[in-house]
């Protein structure tokens, strides 16, 4: 979370132009409101609050249109630090509840559960003041057009915000009231993709141009952008990496392989447990904001899979590897989802699950200790207290290493084993933090994708087995009525599926079928796809909304990049898949509008839309349509998959087939390879050599 400065300027603007103290339920706690009835475990830590939090409703709105009385929404997530920080310093008082009581109507959102109204007040926070983080808490109209936005407030602060508002709202509504529409339209304008007339021809030189721009934001010594914090973005570096190969851009490659390296040195990655942290909060890695979230690091296991069929690197394997059995360990639910996040703090200290006492470390390892920080790093962070805190971060790489202190790579792996075993049964002695437990669709279904590729890599069929389990669990828990639903606990109340949540199963299904050839997940994509068209398709621009049908103050329409890819640009990727497997031109026709529209986006900003530059890569290049089709289409298939082969997609069927792609394709007890461009194929070739000579 950034925590920024309030907005006072909002008051020079204005000015120029509980709980009802609820009767214990029962003996442990002195208060409990609406929120006990929730399922999410960010609302549920808000249950008990003398505040009068309910969660997001038509009759909370309705309440505070019949009260006339402003209302807060506080919008967090339960991993998240400064949430926890402000519930316990401003939250928990009953003064400040008093008020907030008496005066506002007070709404709670778990933003995992309504990524639709952290979008929205999170646009607004960031034309009010520049930026934003979490918690995020605005102060809104009954009708919802926002009055007041910031983040993290210290309790008088937030008693100072709350005591202007409310006098400015009784003495002087029509002024908020301009301020609100101002605010609204502005949101309203961040959401409006002008469409292009004419399909705009990318070429290379533009594509080329908008990377160099891009490059003066690069850190060329720790690697991602510059920036005081460091974010990983695995969208950013996946379309690096395939810009670098089909471009011989050896900066490029440079810059991807130095990221990638320092990321798994650093103490953004859990050399213990494996996994990945969320960001680290200074710009080389090394000190992380300790929570888990699942997207992270299934995304990760993508991205370092695939930059191991390139660089080979084993390091990239064993992340990939370490990352999954930490999914496997702490975040698989007994009924086969993933959940959502592991919490940073544990007994009220964030980090203190995972940092280490040097003397402990002594303890605990005896004579390997030596070794151990010959190998690893013990840094400390500057912010920590006691000054005895230390988080490990990687020195050396294996190689290097080995050499140095005459052992062979073998030897410093069983090492490194034997180090991680202790060290982690050790740890797992500690308090453990909280665990959100919803299962989040989307994410489950980037996760599909994350096992896919470490089963194309590393040709582990346990892997492709977790993916197709995996999707089993999403069909028959996060559906409702046809419907996807957007997350899964038992007992919880249904929210319907956002784009997100079509986008990356859409796609998740088509990588599925391409390593499968079962034709259901094809037909399941389609299926998918049929049901955004009908739903989510943007009256006004060539994209999606971003829910299917919206109450709220703007329609909302994601295009940029964050933490995860834009839904739209993921959904534009399917468009183009799908219109092949299917040829269909009406879809890639579709696809190559969206990508029009957002020429100017890209070209400026590649880094925040590098899932619509990948699509641009996709254009430019040749695309090319691996088909296989024989008795012995399966194994040939795993061999292509296990190969890097951009802009290509791989399909195969072993039987006679009535898909369009395989029109006029099967001869009997032969095995063919065509390789084809939309649709138009070379010879059909029966060597894996003389098809990739073709392409």
């Amino acid at each position: 979370m950034r925590i920024t400065k309030l907005a006072f300027s909002l008051f020079l603007l204005v000015c120029t132009l509980g709980c009802k103290n609820n009767q214990p339920q029962h003996d442990a706690y002195k208060f409990t409101n609406e929120l006990i009835d929730e399922t999410s475990p960010y609302l549920l830590q808000h249950a008990h609050n003398p505040v009068d939090w309910r969660a997001w409703s038509d009759e909370a709105l309705k309440e505070a249109e019949q009260s006339n009385k402003l209302v807060v929404v506080s919008i967090g997530y339960s991993s998240c630090h400064w949430c926890h920080v402000m519930e316990k310093e401003t939250f928990t008082d009953e003064g400040v509840a008093k008020s907030m009581n008496a005066n506002f109507v007070n709404i709670k959102v778990d933003r995992e559960e309504r990524p639709d109204l952290d979008q929205l007040y999170m646009t607004a926070v960031q034309l009010m003041q520049g930026n934003g983080g979490w918690p995020l808490n605005v102060i809104i109209l009954p009708n919802g057009k926002p009055v007041y936005g910031g983040t993290y407030h210290t309790k008088e602060q937030w008693t100072e915000v709350l005591a202007k508002l409310n006098e400015l709202y009784k003495k002087d509504p029509e002024k908020l009231n301009k301020y609100a529409n101002s605010i609204a339209a502005g949101i309203r304008a961040t959401n409006l993709i002008e469409p292009q007339e004419k399909i705009t021809k990318f070429s290379k030189d533009t594509l080329s141009l908008s990377v160099k721009k891009w490059q003066k934001k690069w850190d060329t010594i720790s690697g991602g952008n510059i920036e005081n914090q460091k974010f990983i973005r695995p969208q950013s570096l996946d379309f690096l990496i395939d810009y670098a190969q089909l471009t011989n851009d050896q900066e490029t490659k440079k810059h991807v392989i130095n990221t990638l390296d320092n990321i798994i040195s650093g103490g953004i990655y859990d050399h213990i447990g494996g996994g990945f942290f969320r960001y680290s909060t200074d710009p080389h890695w090394k000190v992380p904001h300790f929570e888990k979230m699942l997207y992270t690091n299934a995304q990760l296991i993508s991205l370092y899979a695939k930059a191991y069929t390139i660089y080979k690197n084993p390091l990239y394997k064993r992340v990939v590897m370490q990352t999954i059995t930490f999914l496997e360990r702490e975040m698989k639910s007994q009924a086969g989802g993933y959940y959502a996040a592991i919490d940073a703090d544990s007994q009220g200290t964030e980090g203190g699950y995972y940092q280490w006492n040097k003397k402990d470390l002594q303890h605990i390892l005896k004579n390997e200790y030596s070794n151990f920080t010959k190998y690893y790093t013990l840094d400390t962070p500057e912010d920590t207290a006691t000054n005895t805190a230390v988080i490990i971060t990687q020195a050396y790489n294996d190689s290097l290493f080995a050499i140095q202190n005459d052992i062979s790579i073998r030897q410093l792996t069983s090492l490194k084993n034997s180090w991680q075993k202790t060290l982690l049964t050790k740890r797992q002695e500690r308090t453990s933090p909280a665990i959100d437990d919803k299962i989040i669709t989307s994410w489950n279904a980037l996760l599909i994708k994350g096992f896919i590729d470490a089963y194309k890599a590393f040709e582990n069929q346990e892997y492709l087995d977790k993916a197709i389990a995996l999707s089993s669990f999403i069909k028959e828990n996060n559906t409702s009525d046809s419907f996807l639903v957007h997350s899964y606990k038992k007992g919880d109340k249904k929210q319907e599926g956002f784009l997100e949540d079509y986008a990356f199963l859409t796609d998740a299904c088509i990588d599925l079928y391409s390593a499968t050839l079962d034709t259901k997940y094809l037909d399941l994509a389609n299926e998918l796809h049929k049901t955004v068209t009908a739903h989510f398709t943007d009256k006004v621009t060539p994209m999606y909304t971003y829910t299917r049908e919206s109450k709220l103050i703007s329609p909302l329409i994601k295009v940029d990049d964050g933490v995860i890819p834009s839904p739209n640009a993921v959904m534009a990727h399917n468009l183009k898949k799908l219109g092949i497997l299917n040829y269909n031109t009406d879809f890639t026709k579709k696809s190559d509008q969206m990508l029009s529209a957002m020429n100017a986006y890209v070209n400026d900003n590649a880094k925040d839309f590098s899932k619509w530059s990948a699509l641009q890569l996709n254009t430019i290049y040749p695309f090319y349509e691996i088909v296989i089709v024989g008795p012995k289409a399966d194994s040939i298939a795993k061999v292509f998959s296990s190969l890097y082969l951009p802009n290509t997609i791989v399909v195969g069927s072993t039987v006679e087939s009535t898909l369009p792609i395989f029109k006029n394709k099967y001869v009997e007890n032969e095995t063919f390879i065509y390789v084809c461009q939309e649709g138009a194929c070379k010879l059909p070739v029966q060597s894996i050599d003389m098809a990739l000579k073709q392409l």
